[in-house]
C-alpha cells in the first residue's frame, strides 16, 4: 500500500470526528492535506473528475467542473509538490506556495502539459499519475494576496510547468459527461481562473504531527 493510500485510510477514520468539531472550531487557513471542494467563482461550478479518459489530446483522466455540490468526486487533497519540500499536514499553504491537488477517488493528480483543451482550445488539465505520484506537471502556485492561503480568499492556481492558469471558459460537454464544464489552461488572468475553497475536512495543526504529504 503507497503513502497516498495509507493517508486516505487515515482521513476516512478521523472524518466523522473532524466534522463533529468541525462547527465549534474556526479554521481560517487552507492546511496541508485537507481535502477540499474548489469552485470557480464565475461559473459557479466545482472542480471534478473522475475514470473518464479524454478521446483526444493527452488521453489522460478528463478534469471538468460541475453545478452539484454534493458528488463526492469533487475531492481533493492539498499535498506538497512534487520534488520539492515536504508538506506538513495541519501547515498552513502560503500565498505562491507549490503545491499539488490529488482527486481522492482517483489517485490522480491536478495536472497540466503542452496537449490542446478538446473544447475551448486552451491547454488541457487532466488526472495524472498512480497513486499520487505524478511529475513536475502537477505543481500549481497558489495565487493569493496575504501570507496564507486562507478559506475566504478568491484565488488562482498556477502551473509550474506552462505558467497558464487553472481556468473554466463556460464551454460544456455531450455524452459520455453531458452538461459538465470543461476546465482548462488558460494563459492570462481572467474572471474564469478565480477559486474559491467550499465544502471539505481541513486539517488543524497538531503538536506531534509530523505526517508529510
Amino acid at each position: 500500500m503507497n503513502n497516498f493510500d495509507l493517508n486516505f485510510l487515515v482521513l476516512l477514520c478521523t472524518l466523522s470526528v473532524t466534522l463533529s468539531v468541525s462547527s465549534e472550531l474556526e479554521f481560517e487557513e487552507v492546511t496541508c492535506g485537507s481535502v477540499i471542494k474548489l469552485l470557480n467563482t464565475n461559473s459557479k461550478t466545482r472542480l471534478h473528475s473522475h475514470d473518464v479518459k479524454y478521446g483526444s489530446g493527452s488521453g489522460q483522466q478528463s478534469v471538468t467542473a460541475v453545478e452539484v455540490n454534493d458528488d463526492h468526486n469533487s475531492h481533493w487533497q492539498i499535498r506538497g509538490p512534487y520534488n520539492g519540500a515536504a508538506c506538513v499536514r495541519g501547515e498552513p499553504i502560503k500565498c505562491g506556495e507549490f503545491i499539488r491537488l490529488t482527486h481522492v477517488a482517483t489517485g490522480r493528480n491536478l495536472h497540466s502539459h503542452f496537449f490542446t483543451s478538446p473544447l475551448s482550445r486552451n491547454q488541457e488539465v487532466s488526472g495524472f499519475g498512480e497513486g499520487g505520484e505524478g511529475d513536475t506537471g502537477d505543481n500549481w502556485a497558489v495565487m493569493c494576496s496575504g501570507q496564507n492561503w486562507e478559506r475566504d480568499d478568491t484565488i488562482r492556481f498556477r502551473h509550474q510547468d506552462t505558467d497558464v492558469f487553472l481556468h473554466i471558459s463556460g464551454d460544456t460537454y455531450g455524452r459520455p459527461i453531458h452538461g459538465q464544464k470543461e476546465v482548462s489552461g488558460y494563459a492570462n488572468p481572467h474572471p474564469g481562473n478565480y477559486w474559491k475553497t467550499q465544502e471539505g475536512v481541513y486539517m488543524m495543526p497538531k503538536r506531534s504531527d509530523v505526517d508529510v504529504l
